[in-house]
């Protein structure tokens, strides 16, 4: 379990400063570019987990990679460059204070809202008589503020955006021709793998000559959720869970041990042998969603590797 990246501390040159997110770290060098570092970190609930999970960064790294250079024919991105399996690298970028989240089906957080008797999500309407995991007659676009790390994101309405001046009205309508465009291609991905993209979330930025671009990691395990296409009606009709490819299995795990993130919940203890479950997870996700068998990077000193690569690419 030692052989995992939790934080780093690194000093490239020209290095201008550090962020340091739930589970990324980007490295500002020189108003330029950034390097981001996708570290084994795991974040439920928007609270980041004692222990990391062994090539979890690897994973999340390296399938957001394959799925921006399998959509930047539709939507232009940040990225310029993978010097490291844990490494992503490209164009310096102001981000929006929003998330996109757009869902096809009603499942995880829209699910729990609905079960609780709202049928209202962040503005938008959801249909009577739906049962969770349901399809949407058409997806659905719940945006979410952007947190600084530790604190909730929140649902906010597209009305709510523009009348707070969060987003302009004539950017927010680019991000919402975007959000649609790569949730539908991201669709046609899984289709193509046996799996259902049930919801996903974007996040986007602006490049210093004012384009817009998608930015950080689009159709993860931890951004996204997939359903087993195989089955998943008779799965409905049953009133069955549907076999899912997300973390809501850790979701899950952690609300069985008492854990929502709410004030005054403790993180139930992970053990080891948990921990060696979840990797194996993360590492069957990947092999499923990008149809490819995973191959681990050494491990035996990441952050002298990624430094290692990174400067080399930075020379």
């Amino acid at each position: 379990m030692s052989n995992t990246i939790i934080d780093t501390n690194f000093d490239f040159p020209e290095q201008k400063n550090v962020y340091k997110g739930k589970v990324r770290e980007v490295y500002n060098i020189n108003d330029e570019q950034l390097v981001m570092i996708a570290t084994d970190r795991l974040s439920a609930f928007d609270v980041v987990m004692p222990k990391g999970i062994p090539y979890k960064g690897q994973i999340l790294n390296q399938i957001a990679t394959k799925m921006m250079a399998a959509t930047e024919d539709i939507v232009p991105n940040w990225l310029t460059a993978t010097p490291d399996p844990n490494v992503a690298v490209g164009h310096l970028c102001e981000p929006f204070k929003v998330e996109m989240v757009i869902r096809g089906y009603m499942s995880g957080h829209a699910a729990r809202e609905y079960k609780a008797g709202k049928r209202m999500l962040c503005g938008v309407p959801m249909p009577e008589g739906m049962k969770e995991n349901d399809k949407f007659p058409e997806p659905i676009i719940t945006p979410a503020t952007k947190a600084e790390m530790g604190d909730h994101d929140e649902d906010i309405s597209r009305e709510d955006i523009l009348a707070k001046s969060i987003v302009s009205e004539a950017d927010y309508l680019i991000l919402e021709d975007y959000t649609r465009k790569l949730f539908q291609r991201g669709t046609e991905i899984a289709a193509s793998r046996d799996l259902i993209l049930v919801d996903t979330k974007y996040e986007f930025g602006k490049t210093k000559d004012g384009k817009i671009v998608l930015i950080d990691e689009i159709h993860t395990p931890d951004s996204s959720r997939y359903f087993y296409a195989e089955g998943y009606q008779d799965r409905q009709d049953k009133g069955e869970l549907q076999k899912q490819l997300s973390k809501e299995f850790v979701r899950q795990w952690l609300i069985s041990n008492n854990f929502q993130g709410l004030e005054g919940q403790t993180v139930p203890f992970m053990s080891d042998e948990y921990i060696e479950t979840v990797s194996e997870r993360y590492i069957e996700l990947y092999e499923n969603i990008t149809g490819e068998t995973f191959k681990k990077a050494d491990v035996s000193n990441i952050q002298e590797r990624i430094e290692k690569n990174v400067l080399k690419y930075l020379k």
